[in-house]
């Protein structure tokens, strides 16, 4: 498996454990939950956006992911 397609796997790993933490914040009631949920929510957006940048510099710098886009 490549680099970029590592890149493309954990991101789309962490955009569906994003969703499922924001929906996990709007089913509980416990505002303690609700809480910690968004929190943890917010840190796997910033780490999708990292990742999605990583990707987006690998698909720039290597010639042989550039014939691909």
């Amino acid at each position: 498996m490549t680099t970029k397609n590592k890149l493309e796997q954990a991101l789309t790993s962490a955009k569906g454990l994003a969703t499922d933490l924001k929906t996990f914040s709007m089913d509980t009631d416990d505002q303690q939950a609700k809480q910690m949920f968004t929190q943890l929510s917010t840190t796997v957006d910033n780490v999708t956006q990292m990742l999605q940048s990583r990707l987006e510099f690998v698909k720039s710098e290597e010639p042989q992911y550039r014939q691909q886009q």
